[in-house]
């Protein structure tokens, strides 16, 4: 199986690019925002989920381990395959998915083409409880090219402290459901630019309140 490809951008589709390693070149079906941050020959390092079928081998691509957790996971709710999971990863990014989840905001998830209010209210409920584990766990470096991170490199600092929030809350003694509810709050009223301490400080308000 593989999980990781590193290797030169040979070209880039509405839904695809292909990946020259070591002279042989890779398909890789992979959401719109990494596709965004990349550039025809130009360096890049992708984390893989690789789907085998009698009849085709087809590899999916991401920017860090927990976008790849989350592929997974949408694909566990009934009426979300490999095309609708990563459609909401192109227009979400992990966090601002697990925002929406612990939120309940379920609009967050209808925004994205082919997502209507059932499934994006399905994947909400559902998903419910496995926002805070999935963030918390996928802090992974973006995808990189040209040994620089991408487009979207500036949301691990935010994501960072968000993850550092919630395990602060959760250590605590706060259920990590509450926890996630709470800093994802605090990051609503606060903005991007609140750092870990700001988050925490908010987030102890909201589980006071």
């Amino acid at each position: 199986m593989i999980g990781r490809l590193k290797g030169k951008v040979e070209a880039i589709g509405e839904q695809i690019c292909i990946i020259d390693v070591g002279g042989v070149g890779y398909e890789v079906q992979a959401s719109a925002r990494a596709l965004r941050d990349m550039a025809i020959g130009a360096d890049v390092v992708l984390t893989i989920d690789t789907h085998v079928r009698e009849d085709a081998i087809r590899l999916y691509g991401f920017k860090s381990e927990v976008e790849r957790t989350w592929f997974r996971t949408l694909q566990n709710v009934q009426g979300v395959g490999a095309k609708v999971a990563l459609a909401i990863l192109g227009v979400l990014s992990p966090q601002e998915l697990a925002n929406a989840i612990a939120l309940g905001n379920w609009a967050a998830v209808e925004q994205t083409p082919g997502v209507g209010k059932k499934i994006a209210q399905r994947i909400v409920a559902e998903l419910k409880d496995k926002a805070p584990a999935l963030t918390v766990a996928g802090l992974d470096a973006p995808v990189t090219v040209n040994g620089k991170a991408g487009a979207d490199a500036g949301a691990p600092a935010q994501d960072t402290a968000v993850a550092e929030a919630i395990s602060a809350l959760s250590n605590l003694g706060y259920l990590p459901a509450q926890a996630s509810q709470a800093v994802a709050a605090a990051c609503k009223e606060l903005g991007a630019e609140a750092d870990t301490a700001k988050l925490i400080r908010r987030g102890l308000k909201e589980l006071a309140a």
